[in-house]
């Protein structure tokens, strides 16, 4: 008794749930491509020149540090395959419906048409019209819409289309380089070129006696990838035997001295070689003097008296 009315309304919401479900309207896969490029590291190394002689016979040095990187390169040709689809819209059947039969009807007369004139019609007249017409006259699909497709990534392809190896080499640049002489280490940075300027005479190595220090090691690491690199600089005998004397020279008070004991003081770091460090006393003793041209004179005559040196033009 109560089986047909069942039935009835199984059916008119089996028909409702697809009229509000709806099938979405596949259109033409789209394809997309793009190159894609694999980096992979196969060497990685921190490399330290110290630089030429060997033995440091002057108080000044360049180091310079480089960081060296192999790599494999590998370039890709990426196509990625989307399908799309215009999403059902139960609503849009009010204008697609008439719309659908009017394209059809159009679609039917523009092939009559394009058999009497032996095909001279372009195919999106005599097929588009009447694809368009029977998805609008169906109630549970919408027209193709490329303003309303949605896609979905349905597969990746990748080929190969080179190999190659890489080799990189980039200072060091203003990153730590630890400097250890005897017991004591240093904490030191390079500059925008990777260069690490030592200086045995002035800060930090001048407050140390380096008279008992043979060697001076320097070492990197990079924190990432825990690489490191160790160099050792020998410092010579001779120089050694010169830097506690030199620093006196150099750093010694100099207000207090006569012009005398000046002139001592270039004489002296020159006959040790130490001939940058002469120049550069005698660049300050010239500045310290601007302000009073007699004694600026007196210093540059007995200077020339005692050492044979020549200022091209004292500071005024």
């Amino acid at each position: 008794m109560f089986k047909q009315p069942t039935l009835t309304l199984g059916g008119a919401a089996l028909c409702g749930a697809l009229l509000v479900s709806g099938c979405a309207n596949h259109m033409s896969q789209r394809n997309e491509q793009e190159e894609r490029v694999e980096r992979k590291l196969l060497e990685h190394t921190l490399q330290i020149d110290v630089g030429e002689p060997s033995i440091m016979e002057q108080p000044q040095r360049r180091v310079r540090v480089h960081e060296l990187k192999d790599f494999e390169v590998t370039t890709f040709e990426t196509t990625r395959h989307y399908d799309r689809y215009t999403p059902y819209q139960p609503w849009r059947e009010i204008y697609e419906i008439p719309l659908g039969a009017v394209a059809v009807v159009a679609g039917l007369g523009a092939n009559v048409v394009n058999v009497a004139t032996f095909g001279s019609l372009p195919e999106s007249v005599t097929k588009d019209w009447i694809g368009y017409g029977f998805a609008g006259l169906n109630p549970f699909m919408n027209t193709q819409s490329n303003g309303r497709a949605e896609q979905n990534l349905a597969g990746i392809d990748e080929l190969q289309k080179d190999k190659r190896l890489e080799h990189t080499s980039l200072p060091w640049s203003e990153r730590a380089v630890q400097v250890t002489a005897g017991r004591k280490t240093y904490d030191l940075e390079t500059d925008r070129n990777g260069l690490l300027r030592i200086d045995l005479l002035d800060s930090p190595f001048a407050e140390q006696d380096l008279t008992r220090v043979p060697r001076l090691q320097f070492s990197v690491v990079d924190e990432e990838s825990q690489t490191r690199s160790t160099a050792l600089l020998s410092i010579g005998s001779s120089l050694r035997s010169k830097l506690v004397e030199a620093h006196a020279l150099i750093y010694d008070d100099l207000e207090d001295d006569e012009v005398s004991q000046w002139v001592h003081r270039v004489k002296r770091l020159s006959e040790l070689g130490l001939e940058n460090e002469a120049s550069e006393l005698e660049r300050s003793l010239i500045e310290l003097t601007g302000n009073d041209p007699e004694l600026q004179q007196e210093f540059l005559k007995l200077l020339k008296k005692e050492t044979g040196r020549v200022v091209a033009q004292a500071t005024k």
